[in-house]
Order: structure tokens, then C-alpha cells, then sequence
């Protein structure tokens, strides 16, 4: 009798216990339990749109992939870049098209256009990443190429340092050049070559020393009255080609045009 009454009380504080705190148990099992599936239905679905978005750019990319693009490939190109910034435009795939757009708007010389899609991409990408520098890069350029010098500095200044650090060096050092700041010029043209070494391949070293060259030519031979050359200066060919001025304007021009890095 004293077991069974033991037993029965143990069935009366169960059965107390769950009048008290089986309601709240249930409702936090199904809480955890739909959390988890939910967790999981979004985390499919955040795949599902990263393939998806994967798809449309792979799908834009043999459009550009031709020698020549015609009427009918840039339009294919335009609206595929466009869906992905409409239908994903939380994606890296979007930022992506659109620095493809604006490439495309530069080659066609609408460079408002092509500001309108780095800005957009500016908008998008996360602080400090390689696609935010590639963006203030470009658009620093087009801006320059548009005459507002002074904000394509100001877009230069914020991009920083990093693995872009000497193509932003070298762009700054065209803008300079295009305002006629010489020494700025040649400073920020000396940054880029230093920056270059821990970099390589971000900038063509061959255009570089002869911006450096044109703003730095090495100065004429000089000849005593015997007409013997004094062998403390420099022998002609020591150094880079001394290119004149308009080679450097010229390669700057050109370098802003193109949206490139250099």
C-alpha cells in the first residue's frame, strides 16, 4: 500500500506539473522546431537565388564573350545585367553586371550612364571590399573625363589603400597631370611605382615610367669648353625614353576614357 500510494502521488505532481507548465513546454518545442525549419526553408532559398543570379550573369558573359558585339548581343547583355539588378539586386552577380554596364556605356561615350551604374554599385557593395575600390576607381575616372576633377580626387581619397592601391595612385596622377599639378602628378606617379611592387600587374609599367620620364626628363649631357663630356652626369640612355609632355597627356586622356586602371 505505502509503494502504491508513493506511485500515485508521483502520477499527481506529473500530472500538477503538467496543468502547470505542459502548455508552455509544447508551444516552445513547436517554436524550435519551426525555427529550425524555417532556418533551413531560408537558407534554400538564399542558395536557390545565388544560382539563379549565377545563371543570368554565366548567361551574360557569353554574350560579352565575342570579338564584336552587335546591336542584338548588347541589348541581350543590357537585359540580363538589368534583370539581375532588378530580381537580385542584393547579390555580388548584380554589382558585377553593372560594372559591365558601365563599361558598355563608356565604349559608347555615355559616361552619365556609366556614372549612374558605379554609383549604383557604390550603393551596393560592402565598405572596404574589392568591388567598392574597382567602383571608385572607374567612376573616379569618368568623372575626370566628364571635367569634375576635383571630385574624382575627393572619390580617390576615400577608396584608400589595398590591392588596388597603385591604380588609384596612378589615376590620381593623370587627374593631377590634367589640371596641370605637376609635382602632384609626378608624386602620386612615384606612389604608384612603389605600390606596384607589392602588387604587380595592377599597372602597365611601360606607360608608367614614361609618365614618370615626362615629368622628370633627364637632364642634357653637359660638354666643358674641350668638348669633353663630363662623366659624373647621367650617359643618354641610362634611362626610361624622355617623352614629352603630350605623351603623358595623351596616355592620361586615354587611361580616363577607358574607365581602366591603368
Amino acid at each position: 500500500m505505502e509503494q502504491y500510494r508513493t506511485e500515485e502521488e508521483q502520477v499527481e505532481a506529473l500530472r500538477r506539473w503538467w496543468n502547470e507548465n505542459g502548455r508552455s513546454t509544447v508551444a516552445a518545442v513547436v517554436i524550435a522546431l519551426a525555427a529550425g525549419f524555417g532556418w533551413q526553408a531560408w537558407k534554400g532559398h538564399q542558395q536557390g537565388q545565388e544560382e539563379n543570379a549565377s545563371d543570368l550573369y554565366q548567361a551574360m558573359l557569353q554574350q560579352l564573350g565575342g570579338d564584336e558585339m552587335g546591336a542584338a548581343q548588347r541589348d541581350a547583355v543590357i537585359g540580363l545585367a538589368e534583370q539581375l539588378k532588378a530580381d537580385y539586386s542584393g547579390s555580388t552577380y548584380a554589382q558585377f553586371a553593372a560594372l559591365q554596364l558601365a563599361r558598355l556605356a563608356v565604349n559608347g561615350g555615355d559616361l552619365a550612364e556609366a556614372e549612374a551604374q558605379l554609383r549604383w554599385v557604390l550603393g551596393k557593395a560592402d565598405k572596404g571590399s574589392d568591388t567598392e575600390q574597382v567602383a571608385q576607381l572607374r567612376l573616379a575616372r569618368v568623372l575626370a573625363a566628364r571635367g569634375e576633377a576635383e571630385q574624382a580626387l575627393a572619390i580617390l581619397d576615400q577608396a584608400g589603400s589595398g590591392p588596388y592601391e597603385a591604380s588609384i595612385a596612378m589615376a590620381r596622377g593623370d587627374i593631377l597631370f590634367g589640371l596641370g599639378r605637376r609635382d602632384e602628378a609626378l608624386a602620386a606617379y612615384t606612389s604608384a611605382r612603389l605600390a606596384s611592387v607589392a602588387n604587380p600587374g595592377q599597372v602597365n609599367l611601360a606607360t608608367l615610367e614614361q609618365k614618370l620620364q615626362s615629368l622628370n626628363p633627364v637632364p642634357p649631357t653637359p660638354v666643358d669648353a674641350a668638348g669633353v663630356v663630363d662623366a659624373s652626369s647621367p650617359e643618354p640612355g641610362d634611362s626610361a625614353v624622355n617623352s614629352p609632355a603630350d605623351a603623358a597627356a595623351e596616355g592620361a586622356a586615354a587611361d580616363l576614357l577607358q574607365g581602366g586602371e591603368g
